[in-house]
């Protein structure tokens, strides 16, 4: 019997701004930080114009909404985490495992320049539980790419039990992500890095 193939990896929300003009850009540079600083909830309209240096009327004209901007700051950081991992595990002198352990180095040197208040989308799904939400499927979207990215990364290590190391890679990525941005204790990309390495090489052996 053959084995399994390895999964697709679905394609990131984009944000519908192909053309922002600059004014529309400051907006939606301000409103990412003050959401990603502050709370979604926290930060209103008013906020995020006089920051920017518009109008409310600009903001409304460029992004017709808040939950809108909300949308566009998720699906933005989301694409450029995607571009950001890519440069990481894309590597074709990468082993299959060396591709795996990359994802959590990525993950690590990412957090420590972009996210000092923990996971963007992790913090986002603690305000926006409802799934009619406009962001709710780029929050948990982002949370399957995940999934999808770790068991086709496993595929190539042990094809047979793809779909049970992708999710023991992902618990393992996921809690460190929790971890460091609580700063619960320290290291714990490395840790949990080792936990993968030692996951990555049992599966190897059992083939």
């Amino acid at each position: 019997m053959a084995p399994p193939s390895a999964p697709q990896v679905s394609p990131a929300v984009e944000p519908d701004r192909p053309d922002l003009t600059p004014a529309a850009l400051r907006v939606l540079d301000t409103a990412s930080r003050l959401f990603y600083e502050r709370g979604i909830h926290a930060v209103g309209v008013d906020l995020i114009a006089a920051e920017a240096g518009v109008t409310k009327k600009t903001l409304y004209d460029r992004f017709g909404s808040k939950e809108q901007l909300v949308v566009d700051y998720l699906a933005t950081r989301d694409a450029r985490w995607r571009d950001f991992l890519a440069g990481h595990h894309d590597p074709a002198d990468l082993g299959p495992a060396e591709r795996i352990l990359a994802v959590f180095d990525a993950s690590q040197e990412w957090m420590a320049a972009h996210s000092g208040k923990g996971c963007s989308m992790v913090n986002a799904h603690a305000e926006i539980s409802d799934p009619a939400h406009p962001a709710y499927a780029v929050i948990t979207g982002q949370k399957r790419w995940m999934l999808e990215l770790f068991t086709r990364l496993a595929h190539d290590v042990s094809p047979d039990a793809s779909r049970e190391l992708g999710r023991s890679l992902m618990l393992l990525h996921e809690g460190a992500l929790v971890s460091d941005g609580l700063d619960v204790f320290p290291d714990a990309f490395g840790r949990a890095r080792r936990l993968a390495a030692f996951l990555l090489s049992a599966a190897r052996e059992a083939r």
